[in-house]
């Protein structure tokens, strides 16, 4: 399918700002979304502990990636009020220390392994420059969220 920018995605990731890591989707279809983003060099990142942005925020990147595809994928019904969580993770493998020290553009794919009525998992894997920074596992579920 097309590519989205960081702009487009708004439609389907509840974070503003510095907060939407992820600046564009490179491509996706029913099982697999691919997404890059620099925004692990921004002084502004939101995640930075000081000057760090520690490697295990790359659950946060790898999350949205896969909110995003959930979105794409479910664009056709109203998804007013649905958000979705992160119910458990598995088998998660880090390979470096911190994200900011990764000198190239990040690459973070996601591929649904499952699909329930409101549940999912996904294998997903962070790289650069096509050396792995994460890997893992992750559990997704929706919720509708009432007034």
């Amino acid at each position: 399918m097309s590519q989205l920018t960081k702009e487009e995605l708004s439609t389907f990731l509840p974070h503003a700002g510095a907060m939407r890591l992820i600046d564009r989707v490179e491509s996706w279809d029913d099982a697999r979304i691919r997404c890059h983003t620099r925004s692990h060099h921004d002084p502004g990142n939101p995640l930075r502990n000081g000057t760090r942005l520690e490697a295990v925020t790359g659950l946060e990147y790898a999350a949205q990636a896969m909110g995003v595809h959930v979105g794409l994928l479910n664009r056709t019904q109203s998804t007013g009020g649905l958000i979705g969580y992160v119910g458990g993770l598995r088998d998660v493998v880090v390979s470096v220390d911190r994200l900011d020290e990764c000198p190239a553009e990040l690459t973070i794919d996601a591929t649904r392994l499952f699909k329930g009525d409101n549940s999912f998992i996904y294998q997903f894997a962070i790289s650069f420059g096509g050396q792995d920074v994460m890997t893992g596992r992750a559990s997704i579920f929706l919720k509708y969220m009432h007034s």
